[in-house]
């Protein structure tokens, strides 16, 4: 794996934590032959806030290639899409069309804006399907921390209206067909003590702690919205996590398994929130074949 990845990967990190947080590279990612990048493509404005995407795709072959959704962390509040780019641009190298997007942020915009967005940049794929050599039907979404949560909202909403905001390309379904989630909480209302921030920052995205807003803590939280209907999911994370316990990917897990969706768990020993060396080696390498099996397989 390239440290660019790596990079990119420990930079996802943090459900809450500000350091999860990243400036925009000052610099354009190197693009090696074979791909093609477009930056700040808007996909949606609501609000008018012009939300944009960074997309990454490959320039040999005929496609339709699959395509992945790329969010990345920052505890609700922070972070943006640059901090994906050398990952679109990997996964473009391996085939895939994929892009990293910007959505709106607490504590000015409360859950579930970052849904909405997110549902809208996955019916901004299928619009653009032709354009980009997209195939519509196989799609799926990757994430760390924050970002991984928003992956894995997606995962188990499929088809859900109530979630699907007014984003744009309305006829389109936001449906994915597979997740992987780095280390994302699936269970708010078991955040508090066993994340190192969680008071500090989950009640700027839901509106109140714990006591004050216990509805929007379940409504937010995937494990209560597992379905059939949810995506394949393979969750990866540490066991020495001090943002989103480990006990968060297991929840989710056995969740999915007992409503008969395919599920993996990644167990990460002694690995913390975000990886490194071979730590990320091995998510990495996780992810790429998680992907290939479930979106490749299926032409």
């Amino acid at each position: 794996m390239t440290h660019r990845l790596a990079f990119c990967l420990a930079l996802s990190a943090g459900l809450l934590a500000a350091p999860a947080s990243r400036a925009a590279d000052p610099k354009p990612p190197a693009v090696p032959d074979g791909v093609a990048f477009e930056p700040s493509v808007e996909y949606s404005n609501p609000d008018g806030q012009h939300l944009q995407l960074d997309i990454a795709k490959p320039t040999k072959g005929d496609g339709p290639f699959p395509a992945i959704l790329c969010i990345h962390g920052g505890g609700f509040r922070a972070g943006d899409r640059q901090g994906y780019d050398g990952l679109c641009i990997r996964l473009a190298q391996h085939g895939y069309v994929a892009a990293t997007v910007t959505y709106r942020l607490a504590p000015k915009y409360q859950f579930p804006a970052a849904v909405y967005d997110c549902k809208a940049a996955v019916r901004w794929l299928r619009a653009n399907a032709a354009k980009y050599h997209i195939d519509p039907e196989r799609i799926g979404v990757t994430g760390g921390s924050a970002g991984g949560h928003l992956a894995q909202f997606l995962g188990v909403t499929n088809g859900l209206k109530e979630f699907e905001g007014d984003g744009g390309n309305p006829t389109q379904p936001s449906k994915v067909a597979c997740v992987v989630n780095y280390y994302g909480p699936s269970d708010f209302t078991k955040s508090y003590g066993h994340s190192k921030d969680a008071a500090e920052v989950l009640p700027l995205w839901l509106g109140g702690d714990l006591e004050k807003a216990h509805r929007r803590h379940i409504e937010a939280s995937p494990l209560y919205w597992v379905t059939p209907n949810a995506a394949t999911t393979l969750c990866i994370h540490g066991t020495k996590d001090d943002y989103v316990a480990y006990e968060q990917a297991k929840w989710i897990v056995e969740k999915l398994k007992a409503a008969d969706v395919e599920a993996e768990l990644l167990t990460m020993e002694g690995a913390g929130h975000g990886f490194h060396g071979k730590d990320a080696e091995a998510a990495d390498a996780a992810m790429i074949a998680f992907f290939d099996k479930h979106l490749k397989s299926q032409r």
